[in-house]
């Protein structure tokens, strides 16, 4: 069998890290993998894993990206994949036509798979014309069902994203020597209630909705002290200085601490008390909640969306009405010093090896 995947690019994200992971896994199982886009830092790790990289500008959000059709249609033909499997809109668009100038004899099957809440338009329906199409989750199968009614739901079918159970497992510590940098770099947090909210910095990710609960907590008494993880990146600059001035507003300034983005996630999910979402709409699924269940800790959040769906399984009673800051409040006081553990081990459908058999039963 041979899979040829398309996204914009291999920058950083949860739909490149999707495709690395079956890149790893697909090639594992014998699966030749082409991965096609425009690249980025993660080619190295995408051919590290097997499969093979051809960079094509295939992601832009232009009109003269459709230049590429009939380049892509040549690579289809050259390259003969037996399944054509798209991952984003602008890609999705140009796999499809190029697919259509090839002859039927040499003409793959398509797959698409939502990752996320796409805008319900023509331009995103797009991702509901495969052959087959992949949900991330229950609720993202519901909205393409109700979205684009025209679908067949017998070809819709819900493969979630999974977690890597030989790194991600409860018990898992981090070492000594993480253990002293950590203390050295962030001071602060020693004695603390720590309450981690990983994310870009992003409005949607609910950032702001940490003032109403660290304000509950410490005056409940609990040294409530909030980790953001993740990035800022360009063009959000202006959000995130209006985020850290409203904490400075509410008294809160030295009860942040911004990491930045962490290549040692795993470790500082670990590190912290209780991890957060707290994402104002529902997201397609939340791969770092996921992390952080399957490493054994605990997780509150709203219970809408995929979080919503994995805290169903793992932990419900981390589930809090969606935009309740004072049921988080009181939920995250009555866990102060006992928070519950979650299911343990991880089960199906969440795990590695479920991922992988769900794509492979599609493209069969």
């Amino acid at each position: 069998m041979k899979v040829m995947h398309l996204l914009p690019s291999l920058q950083s994200g949860g739909v490149e890290q999707v495709v690395l992971e079956l890149c790893q896994g697909l090639c594992a199982r014998g699966v030749e993998t082409v991965v096609v886009s425009e690249g980025g830092p993660m080619v190295e790790a995408v051919e590290a894993a097997g499969a093979r990289h051809i960079t094509l500008p295939i992601g832009r959000k232009s009109l003269l990206t459709f230049r590429m059709v009939p380049r892509m249609a040549a690579l289809i033909r050259r390259e003969r994949p037996d399944v054509l499997h798209l991952h984003s809109r602008v890609p999705a668009w140009v796999g499809l036509l190029a697919a259509k100038l090839v002859d039927k004899a040499a003409r793959p099957r398509v797959v698409t798979t939502f990752h996320g809440f796409h805008s319900v338009n023509f331009y995103s329906g797009v991702m509901a014309k495969g052959d087959r199409v992949i949900a991330v989750s229950e609720c993202m199968k519901r909205h393409i069902l109700e979205n684009y009614p025209s679908t067949p739901e017998e070809k819709v079918f819900v493969v979630p994203n999974s977690v890597d159970t030989t790194q991600n497992y409860a018990g898992y510590k981090p070492t000594p020597e993480w253990w002293e940098k950590w203390r050295a770099d962030f001071p602060e947090l020693q004695g603390k209630y720590t309450l981690c909210l990983p994310g870009r910095i992003t409005r949607i990710k609910g950032a702001a909705h940490l003032i109403p609960l660290l304000q509950t907590l410490r005056a409940n008494g609990i040294p409530a002290h909030a980790v953001i993880v993740g990035e800022t990146k360009k063009g959000k600059e202006a959000y995130r200085a209006e985020l850290q001035h409203a904490f400075e507003i509410a008294g809160l300034a030295d009860a942040v601490t911004w990491t930045g983005h962490r290549r040692d996630l795993r470790d500082v999910l670990c590190a912290c008390d209780v991890t957060l979402s707290l994402t104002l709409i529902p997201e397609s699924f939340g791969k770092t909640t996921l992390d952080a269940l399957a490493l054994g800790r605990p997780v509150a959040g709203y219970e809408h969306g995929g979080v919503g769906e994995q805290l169903d399984v793992f932990l419900p009673q981390g589930k809090v009405p969606a935009g309740d800051t004072a049921a988080m409040a009181a939920l995250l006081t009555e866990w102060y010093g006992h928070a519950p553990a979650p299911l343990s081990p991880v089960p199906a459908p969440y795990r590695r090896e479920d991922m992988l058999d769900g794509h492979l039963r599609i493209y069969n």
